[in-house]
């Protein structure tokens, strides 16, 4: 999720299959940095990819770029992104998709439609006590 001082909060996300790595880390915070265009502050938790030394080395090599804020450990109920992934789950509660692609597909069309709603996205920060504004 994206929460730009000068404007609405959006939703930009970045799958992949498998196992997330700091590999692919790496390759979502590159992707966010050219989508959003500015320096990012960054929220994590303490997904142990988050820590990886080669996205530690990556985030020293671009201070310019990227700021990390981390939350306290285990604690889902202090993460906005929980709230998102949350949401998704249920709008997907029952489907029914035949494959993992299809599987993919509607996620993917399920976060679309998510970031289609600021206020909703603006209520996921507000409730973790998070202050977009």
């Amino acid at each position: 999720m994206v929460a730009p001082l000068d404007g609405p909060p959006g939703l930009r996300a970045r799958h992949f299959r498998g196992t997330i790595r700091g590999e692919q880390i790496i390759v979502a915070l590159r992707y966010f940095r050219r989508r959003i265009g500015r320096p990012l502050v960054v929220i994590w938790d303490r997904l142990s990819a988050h820590k990886a030394k080669e996205v530690a080395a990556f985030l020293a090599a671009h201070p310019a770029d990227y700021r990390v804020e981390w939350l306290p450990s285990y604690a889902p109920d202090l993460n906005p992104e929980e709230l998102c992934n949350g949401a998704v789950k249920r709008d997907l509660l029952n489907a029914a998709p035949d494959s993992v692609d299809a599987l993919l597909h509607q996620a993917r069309r399920s976060f679309i439609r998510l970031g289609r709603h600021p206020d909703v996205l603006r209520g996921f920060f507000r409730y973790v006590g998070l202050d977009v504004t």
